[in-house]
C-alpha cells in the first residue's frame, strides 16, 4: 500500500535530498532548508559537496549512517533510475520526485520492491496545502 503525502510528512522523519545546491537560490537548496526547519533529519546528498548548511553532505545514499526514509530526488528523469536502486538497496520506506521530475519505470520498479513512489510533487508545495494555517507536522 502506497503512503499519500500527507502519511508521508507526518511519518517519515529521516530525509535524504539527492541533487541538494549549496546555492540558496536553487530549489533543492530551499527544501531541505524548510525540512530542516520544521525539525526532520536532513541528509544532504551530493558528491560535489562536503558540507551543506555546517551539515555532512554525503556522496551518495550507502555513506549516509543508519536507516533513511524518503529519498527525495532533484535530479533529471535519465538520472532516476539508479538512484531508485540506491533507494531500494538502502531501504527507504518511499521515493520523493520533485516537480518536474517524473519516471515510469523506476516508479513501478521501486513500487514492486515495496517502496511508496511520488512524482512530479514537492513536500513544500504539499505542506502548504495540506496545512494552508501553517501548522502541519514538526518533529
Amino acid at each position: 500500500m502506497s503512503l499519500t503525502p500527507e502519511q508521508i510528512l507526518r511519518t517519515c522523519r529521516r530525509w535524504a535530498v539527492v541533487g541538494v545546491s549549496a546555492k540558496p537560490e536553487r530549489d533543492s537548496h530551499r527544501v531541505a532548508t524548510f525540512l530542516k526547519e520544521r525539525g526532520y533529519e536532513v541528509f544532504p546528498v551530493n558528491p560535489r559537496l562536503e558540507l551543506w548548511e555546517g551539515e555532512t553532505a554525503y556522496p551518495d545514499l550507502a555513506s549516509i549512517p543508519g536507516p533513511v526514509d524518503v529519498v527525495d530526488l532533484f535530479r533529471r528523469p535519465e538520472d532516476v533510475p539508479a538512484h531508485v536502486d540506491e533507494a531500494i538497496e538502502k531501504g527507504a520506506r518511499v521515493i520523493w520526485m520533485q516537480l518536474g521530475i517524473t519516471h515510469p519505470e523506476a516508479a513501478a520498479r521501486a513500487e514492486r520492491a515495496g517502496v511508496s513512489v511520488i512524482q512530479d510533487r514537492c513536500p513544500v508545495v504539499e505542506t502548504r496545502r495540506l496545512w494552508p494555517d501553517g501548522d502541519g507536522p514538526r518533529f
